[in-house]
């Protein structure tokens, strides 16, 4: 099992935090965000993780060096972004033919995510993955879904001014091998594609819906950032 970091975004939203340090770095209680979900991934059973980077690429490359499953890592530059599909396209290679993991590095997850793969184990048979939802209570600038009585997703409004509900996309996924067959060969290599806007869309009635157990924050406001270093504090970092 495999998994892809998406960790090149540029954290505007966080200055003056990101002045200096790329949103994945940013401490959680002390710890690094991305090195949680390096941990989370291992404790899972990955093992091997692709980690696209950006903006203060170097900073990432020195933290990873010093990692201790860094030999498990890999690490692409993108000297322009691609967005998060065209990442996914560019380092297909990487992934197409295996059971993956796609995660935006920038979000806390407090669950384990062992029930999650356990879902996606035993999906049902007509879906090709699996995402990750959470309640929320900022629908309006979330992706929203709606799920049928299988719990499968059968709506998908990203970002629409009158969401139908507040059942959101964590924009985490569990790939099954036949993804790329199915939803990203036709796609053109040389373009920039968002994941969630212009390729989800196409996997509608072929996602499955599981809900986490745990709290799950988008640190991209400095508010939810706060939140999520409560969070792991109370928790006492698990």
């Amino acid at each position: 099992m495999k998994a892809i970091l998406l960790a090149a975004g540029l954290g505007t939203r966080l200055r003056p935090l990101t002045n200096h340090i790329p949103k994945c770095l940013v401490p959680i209680d002390g710890e690094c965000l991305l090195g949680l979900w390096i941990d989370k991934l291992i404790h899972l059973g990955v093992t091997e993780i692709l980690i696209n980077t950006h903006y203060f690429s170097q900073q990432v490359e020195q933290y990873i060096a010093k990692h201790p499953h860094r030999d498990l890592i890999t690490l692409v530059y993108e000297p322009q972004l691609l967005g998060t599909g065209g990442t996914l396209i560019q380092n297909k290679g990487f992934w197409k033919d295996d059971t993956c993991f796609v995660i935006h590095a920038d979000n806390y997850c407090h669950s384990t995510l062992t029930d999650m793969l356990r879902a996606h184990q035993h999906r049902p048979k007509h879906t090709d993955l699996t995402l990750l939802l959470f309640q929320t209570e900022h629908p309006s600038s979330c992706g929203i879904v709606k799920l049928d009585k299988h719990q499968v997703v059968c709506e998908f409004h990203e970002k629409v001014a009158n969401p139908p509900g507040n059942l959101a996309s964590g924009a985490l996924f569990l790939f099954s091998p036949q993804v790329y067959e199915k939803y990203f060969r036709t796609l053109s290599e040389q373009k920039f594609y968002d994941l969630s806007s212009d390729i989800v869309p196409n996997m509608i009635n072929a996602m499955l819906g599981w809900c986490t157990d745990g709290p799950y924050l988008d640190i991209g406001t400095m508010d939810n950032y706060n939140k999520a270093q409560e969070l792991h504090r109370q928790s006492g970092g698990t």
